[in-house]
């Protein structure tokens, strides 16, 4: 990683000079993407020096570039100069390109500045062939975390038949690709009941039959018994947040959810366990199950796609299966 440097073009993770790597990576990932959501760029996995501190996604037909760092004043006016010089590309023409936003991510409330066209504040993606409906420059989540993509497969492909429980089920993308892989019924739980109501949206957005669906606006720690009598489950999804002020905090709390995967789990069931703190290794999640649910035995870890590469992988989003064995 660079140093951190107020001189000439360059700050820690953001060298002007280093721009015309970003903007070859993000030509060759959009001619990949076509019209799928997709992360074009991704800095943060220190596998380019000098952009360390950037990222950009393709939603909606829309560039969303982010900087999470105060960037020199000549690494912005080149960043800004060339995705509007992308505008005029071949390449935009022809991915049907809307609009190229700018985020600032190290100023309050991560403001956006929209340098091409309208920003398009909800719009409907296409992830694997499943629909989303995405809320864009309100939070600096847009409804959906790219980076789950091949987790979300992964679920739409194992669902088949079966009883879903979807823990922390945020806008319920597990949720949507369980019920698009064949699933009987899934259970999402969540505190916040205006993302449970989002995940119905998308539910609808896929033509769904909400007869399947549980959308359940409870504290996941008061409500076992609750949770309980829908099961027992074929696969549980566990993908909480690293810390929530009040409710959860990663070190503390995930073993309390861990424990109570026996009373739940069908005898030959799986857990998709998933963390995505920097600060907690796949080792944490396998110890973890050992002491709290030694019935269920460590599988494998499902890949994260390789536009998230990331230098340390155990820094990056850790997505492990356990199973119950007969």
């Amino acid at each position: 990683m660079a140093e951190d440097t107020m001189n000439g073009d360059s700050l820690a993770g953001l060298q002007a000079g280093a721009l015309p790597i970003f903007f070859e990576q993000i030509h060759s990932q959009l001619l990949l993407a076509g019209s799928e959501v997709r992360r074009l760029f991704h800095g943060r996995g220190r596998m380019f020096d000098g952009l360390e501190q950037i990222t950009c996604d393709w939603v909606g037909q829309q560039l969303m570039v982010s900087v999470f760092k105060q960037p020199s004043e000549g690494f912005l006016n080149n960043l800004k100069h060339g995705l509007i010089a992308m505008a005029d590309s071949p390449l935009w023409q022809k991915c049907q390109g809307r609009s190229i936003v700018l985020q600032h991510r190290y100023e309050k409330g991560a403001p956006s500045e929209v340098l091409v066209g309208e920003l398009q504040r909800n719009p409907i993606v296409v992830e694997s062939d499943i629909n989303y409906r995405l809320d864009i420059g309100q939070n600096q989540n847009f409804g959906l975390f790219l980076d789950m993509r091949l987790g979300r497969n992964w679920v739409k492909a194992q669902s088949k038949g079966k009883n879903v429980l979807n823990l922390f089920a945020y806008t319920c993308g597990f949720s949507v690709a369980a019920i698009e892989g064949g699933a009987d019924q899934v259970v999402n739980v969540d505190m916040s009941r205006s993302s449970l109501t989002k995940g119905r949206e998308n539910h609808k957005l896929n033509g769904h039959n909400l007869n399947q669906v549980k959308f359940l606006a409870y504290d996941i720690f008061r409500s076992w018994g609750k949770i309980s009598r829908m099961g027992p489950y074929d696969l549980i999804v566990i993908d909480p947040p690293s810390f929530q002020k009040g409710s959860f905090a990663l070190t503390k709390d995930y073993k309390r959810i861990l424990r109570r995967l026996p009373e739940l789990l069908n005898q030959d069931g799986d857990v998709l366990a998933c963390v995505n703190s920097p600060k907690v290794s796949s080792q944490f999640l396998i110890d973890g199950m050992q002491e709290e649910a030694p019935e269920l035995s460590y599988k494998e870890r499902i890949d994260n796609p390789p536009e998230f590469a990331d230098i340390n992988p155990e820094a990056s989003l850790k997505v492990l299966r356990f199973s119950r064995e007969k």
